[in-house]
C-alpha cells in the first residue's frame, strides 16, 4: 500500500511538473484574433532559464525565445493583413501546444458597467430590442469575442480566466449587445474580422477599473475609496483582475460604457476619467489608442425633474473635452424612466463604430458627433447658441425642441422656447426678460430631440458653472 501511494504521488509531481514547463495565457487560445498588419507580442510561461520553439503559419521560420529566471517570455512578431484562417504552435522541451483557426483583423477591448454588460439576451424584464433577429442572424466566422470571467484582485494578475467564441446563434446571446452592434457594423462596412475583448461589471464604478499608479500620482488618498463595501468596488481591484493580464496584447482601440456608479460623485468623474484612460494607455504602451464611450443614459436616478446625473454627463463631455483621441457617443434620445438599462442598445454600438470608422479607418464622411455646444450670444431678450459638429444644421423631428432653460442673474431658470435657425438655436423664454445663461437637458430623466441632420444627438449642456 505505502509503495503504491508513493507511486501515484510520483505520477502527480511528475504530471503537474510537467504541466508547468509550457503555460500560455488563456487568451491565446483557439478561435483567437489577432491585431492585423501590426507587431503583436506573444508571451507566456516555461520552466526557468528555457527555451521554447515557436511557429506561425504566416511566417515560415521558426522563432525561438527563452525563458527569464521566474520562466517568462514574450516575443513581438509582424502579422499579416486579414485573410486565411492561421495556426500557432509552441514547443518546449517537454510540451507542444497548438492554437488553430486564428484569424488577423480589428481587435478592440470592451469595458465598464452593465450596460456594457448586458447581452444579447438582457436581463430579467429589461429586453435588448431586435435582439431576436440579431441572434438569428448572427452565424459569422469573422466576428470573435473573448469574454472575462469576473473576477477581482488586491494586486496585479499575470492571468486571467475566459475564452473565444465565434459568433453563431448559440454563442451570441452571450455577447455584450453594445460591443456585439460595435463589431457587427465594423465588419460589414470594412469587410475584415473583428475580435472583442469583452471585460466588464455591473454595478461597478470607474475607480475600481484604474490601476493603483494612477490613483496614487492623481488622486489623495482621502479621494479614493472603496464607496460600495464589496470586492468588486475596491479601488484597482477589477483593473489587477481583468484589465492587467490583457496589457500585452495588441488592440485597436476600446470602448467604454460606464458611469452610473459614479452619479453621486460627479465632481471628480473627469480627473477620474482621465485618469484612468492615461493609465490604461501607459500600461499598454501603445500611445494614445482610441477610447470611445457612452454618456450615461437618461433615468430617473434620485428624481426625474432631478439632475444628479446631468453633472455626470457634463464630466463625460469634458472628458472629451480634455484627453485627447477620445470620443462620446451621447444616448439622450434612448434612456428609460424606470429602467437605468435602456433597450436601444444596437443604436449606441452603432454610434461607438462611427467614431472608429471616420477617425481610425479613414471614412472621413461618416459623421460621429452630434452636435456639442459651442458659446452663446445674448441679443435682448434672446439667447442665440452656435454648436460644434453642427455644419450642415440641426433637426427636431417634433413639433418642438424640449429641454431648455434660462435664467438671468438671479439663476432661477425657466422653461424655454427654442427654434432653428441654420446651425443656430434661438432660445427664448417669456419670464426671462435679461437671460444670461442656458441649459440643456438639464435633469436626470428626459428625451433630447435635438439632432444634426444625420440623426445624431446633442449633448446636455449648461453655460452656467452654478
Amino acid at each position: 500500500m505505502k509503495n503504491n501511494i508513493l507511486l501515484l504521488l510520483f505520477f502527480f509531481v511528475f504530471n503537474f511538473t510537467a504541466s508547468q514547463d509550457l503555460k500560455l495565457p488563456s487568451i491565446f487560445s483557439d478561435n483567437m484574433i489577432l491585431q492585423q498588419e501590426s507587431v503583436v507580442s506573444i508571451w507566456g510561461w516555461s520552466k526557468s532559464n528555457s527555451q521554447v520553439s515557436i511557429n506561425v503559419s504566416w511566417n515560415k521560420k521558426t522563432l525561438k525565445v527563452k525563458s527569464d529566471s521566474e520562466g517568462k517570455w514574450l516575443l513581438k512578431v509582424k502579422t499579416p493583413k486579414s485573410g486565411k484562417s492561421h495556426q500557432m504552435s509552441f514547443q518546449s522541451n517537454n510540451k507542444r501546444v497548438v492554437i488553430s483557426n486564428i484569424l488577423m483583423g480589428e481587435v478592440w477591448i470592451a469595458s465598464g458597467q452593465s450596460n456594457m454588460q448586458m447581452n444579447l439576451d438582457g436581463y430579467r424584464n429589461e429586453p435588448v430590442l431586435g435582439a431576436n433577429d440579431a441572434i438569428a442572424n448572427s452565424d459569422n466566422s469573422e466576428i470573435r469575442f473573448f469574454t472575462v470571467e469576473r473576477n477581482t484582485s488586491n494586486i496585479p494578475l499575470e492571468n486571467l480566466e475566459g475564452k473565444w467564441s465565434v459568433s453563431s446563434p448559440e454563442n451570441s446571446p452571450f455577447f455584450s449587445a453594445v460591443a456585439y452592434s460595435f463589431a457587427k457594423y465594423l465588419n460589414t462596412v470594412l469587410d475584415d474580422p473583428v475580435a472583442i475583448i469583452h471585460t466588464s461589471w455591473g454595478g461597478t464604478p470607474a475607480e475600481a477599473w484604474s490601476d493603483s499608479k494612477s490613483l496614487q500620482i492623481d488622486f489623495k488618498k482621502s479621494e479614493i475609496k472603496n464607496h460600495g463595501g464589496t470586492p468588486q468596488h475596491e479601488p484597482s481591484s477589477l483593473y489587477n483582475a481583468m484589465i492587467n493580464p490583457l496589457i500585452n496584447f495588441r488592440i485597436k482601440g476600446a470602448i467604454w460604457y460606464q458611469g452610473e456608479s459614479n452619479v453621486s460623485r460627479s465632481s471628480n468623474y473627469a480627473k477620474l476619467k482621465n485618469s484612468m484612460i492615461e493609465g490604461w494607455r501607459r500600461e499598454w504602451s501603445q500611445g494614445s489608442f482610441p477610447f470611445y464611450f457612452v454618456q450615461i443614459s437618461p433615468y430617473k436616478y434620485d428624481g426625474i425633474d432631478k439632475s444628479s446625473s446631468a453633472f455626470l454627463r457634463e464630466a463625460q463631455l469634458n472628458t472629451m473635452f480634455n484627453t485627447s483621441n477620445t470620443g462620446m457617443v451621447v444616448s439622450l434620445d434612448v434612456g428609460d424612466e424606470n429602467s437605468i438599462h435602456p433597450s436601444r442598445k444596437f443604436i449606441l454600438g452603432k454610434r461607438l463604430a462611427y467614431w472608429a470608422l471616420n477617425k481610425d479607418y479613414g471614412f472621413s464622411k461618416i459623421e460621429f458627433s452630434g452636435p456639442v455646444f459651442k458659446s452663446l450670444e445674448i441679443k435682448e431678450n434672446k439667447v442665440m447658441i452656435k454648436f460644434d459638429f453642427a455644419e450642415n444644421g440641426l433637426f427636431c423631428p417634433d413639433d418642438e425642441i424640449n429641454n431648455f432653460e434660462l435664467a438671468s442673474k438671479d439663476k432661477v431658470f425657466f422653461p424655454a422656447n427654442a427654434k432653428i435657425m441654420g446651425n443656430q438655436l434661438e432660445v427664448q423664454s417669456d419670464k426671462v426678460k435679461t437671460p444670461v445663461h442656458v441649459r440643456y437637458g438639464w435633469k436626470n430623466y428626459l428625451k433630447g430631440n435635438l439632432f444634426d441632420v444625420k440623426g445624431l444627438p446633442a449633448s446636455s449642456f449648461r453655460s452656467d458653472s452654478w
